[in-house]
């Protein structure tokens, strides 16, 4: 729209949420420092429709995450609940009391040793204790910070990481971090377990409220609000934290987007027959309530399904990660969904989130699948005609929602995206007189290139498709896990030498897809060989009979409208 950004106002709902969110933070963090890089166009996605400008109690400048996010108490860390950025240490002294104090003091939590070498998006701790900021974007901040050397950041651990917040580079608002007191997130009592104690604590007044205050206060500072994203737990009580506040927005918040990412941590082993009963049922229950109240449901995990019989993880060709690590894990998630929410990110045409959802989600199709092939394979001297020729009729991504191989399915419509390809890429180079090796190579821009490829892998396909110059970042703390790689991200022959990964180009969709009739379909079918006797600590939570026998119902209705049929184009 004219005359402003197209604000999102991002939820992040749950611990593995947190991880997510943490390396899509500190990505889009890595892009605003990238913002004058001559090599890419600077004007292609635009930060505001993620970020607010603010200003310390110093008069300092602030950009931070439009963000709201829910964890348990004991996740933080060192990280404060009010963040750092606009502490004032004379107000901190200010104590009208003029009597004897005794001072009880909290033992803080040692700071990971990667955040002692913490550079961010809004600048440095000065002597006196006062955040110091860069510049921000277009103009609307303060002068930066230069200093004679950079210091070359420390890449954290592994080992090093227990919690998101030992990773995040970004500051965040005071009014972004709400905890959750009465569960725990370390130890095996007062869990938040059930899909039901979710649901309960949004029904309390006092995180009710409390939610309600922060969502005021971020949306009535937006211009035009287009919508919300929620980065929610599928596998725990978060679930039904997230039924309930898109529930809220649904209901406060009429006709704006509302378009929710279900994260599923993986895998999952057979021994562990509690926790894998919760993740089921959480998972059901948070699907078919996360479908009602949003615009369009994705559910993103490397795991090969959804349902109670395991399945090995994804493969990526240039990837090496551990599927046990949230930290991996979290930062291939993050990497797709920086990719497949372009759309509705873009400075110029952008695609709103009502349109992208009613154009993906026709005939009660809500949920979508997401694929992403990280990083798109072109080596040196490759155009993108030869690239994707080198796919053959093969589906080109990843498989990302746990519904299974794309190959055999249906596609009923889909948004694809494109990143990170040099313009002098994006056609054929050949001498004159050489005939074309196909009509990709005969194609003269690159979006023409694209939109070919799509219409003869899907011939009856609704596509809307994005190609930009822009690479997705992955400079630390993303972890390290690209094989073969130059630092932009071109495969090579053998090990690279040299210089770590610093950005990739990324191939990404979302998908209406056939693969969903068969993944609802068998999480109902385990549903029904449950003896809900065995499991009444789940009952206990806040579901009834009742709305298990209804769910299993809201489950084969929704997995029917992907049964057959036809795509949006005959």
């Amino acid at each position: 729209m004219a005359g402003g950004a197209r604000e999102v106002l991002t939820l992040q709902l749950g611990h593995f949420a947190g991880f997510v969110g943490a390396h899509w933070w500190n990505q889009q963090d890595a892009a605003l420092g990238r913002a004058t890089d001559a090599k890419e166009s600077p004007g292609e996605l635009c930060p505001d429709v993620l970020y607010r400008t603010g200003r310390t109690l110093h008069g300092q400048d602030t950009y931070t995450p439009r963000l709201i996010l829910m964890d348990l108490k004991g996740s933080l860390s060192s990280l404060k609940e009010e963040g750092g950025l606009y502490r004032d240490k004379q107000l901190d002294a200010a104590i009208a009391w003029q009597g004897k104090l005794t001072t009880h003091k909290e033992e803080l939590c040692p700071k990971n040793p990667y955040l002692q070498d913490f550079l961010s998006a809004e600048g440095v701790l000065s002597s006196d204790g006062v955040w110091r900021v860069k510049s921000i974007p277009n103009g609307k901040g303060s002068p930066p910070l230069t200093t004679a050397t950079t210091p070359k950041p420390l890449i954290p651990t592994e080992a090093s990481i227990r919690v998101w917040s030992d990773f995040l580079r970004v500051h965040l608002h005071p009014r972004s971090i709400c905890m959750i007191q009465k569960y725990n997130h370390d130890g095996e009592a007062g869990r938040l377990e059930a899909f039901g104690q979710g649901e309960s604590v949004l029904k309390e007044p006092k995180y009710q409220e409390e939610l309600e205050d922060r969502l005021h206060f971020y949306v009535e500072e937006c211009d035009y609000l287009q919508g919300f994203q929620i980065l929610c737990d599928l596998h725990d009580g978060f679930s039904g934290v997230g039924a309930k506040a898109a529930e809220l927005l649904q209901d406060e918040y009429s006709g704006r987007g509302i378009i929710t990412w279900g994260l599923l941590p993986g895998p999952y082993h057979r021994g562990e027959a509690q926790r894998n009963i919760y993740r089921l049922l959480n998972t059901a229950f948070g699907l078919v309530h996360l479908t009602a109240h949003s615009s369009l449901v994705c559910p993103l995990s490397l795991g090969g399904s959804l349902g109670l019989r395991p399945e090995p993880p994804v493969n990526f060709p240039y990837l090496h990660y551990d599927a046990t690590l949230p930290f991996h894990c979290s930062a291939i998630l993050a990497t797709a969904l920086d990719t497949v929410t372009v759309p509705y990110r873009l400075c110029s045409s952008p695609v709103s989130m009502v349109h992208l959802a009613d154009m993906l989600s026709f005939c009660g199709k809500k949920v979508v699948t997401a694929g992403a092939t990280i990083p798109f394979p072109l080596a040196p001297g490759q155009s993108l005609p030869d690239s994707l020729m080198q796919f053959g009729g093969a589906t080109p991504w990843t498989p990302l929602s746990a519904c299974g191989e794309p190959s055999g399915t249906r596609c009923f419509a889909q948004s694809v995206v494109l990143r990170g390809i040099d313009r002098a890429c994006h056609t054929s180079q050949l001498t004159p007189g050489t005939p074309p090796p196909s009509s990709l190579h005969a194609c003269t821009t690159g979006e023409e290139v694209l939109a070919q490829y799509l219409q003869q892998q899907q011939p009856r396909v609704m596509s809307s498709s994005h190609l930009l110059l822009t690479p997705c970042r992955v400079a630390p703390p993303y972890p390290h896990l690209f094989s073969s790689c130059s630092p932009q991200g071109m495969v090579l022959d053998g090990s690279p030498k040299g210089a770590a990964v610093e950005s990739i180009p990324v191939f990404g969709a979302l998908c209406s897809s056939s693969s969903l009739h068969q993944t609802l379909e068998a999480l109902a079918r385990d549903l029904t060989k449950l003896d809900l006797r065995r499991w009444a600590s789940f009952m206990d939570a806040g579901v009834e009979h009742d709305d298990v026998a209804e769910l299993l119902q809201e489950l084969q209705s929704l997995a029917q409208c992907y049964q057959g049929g036809d795509s949006l184009v005959d």
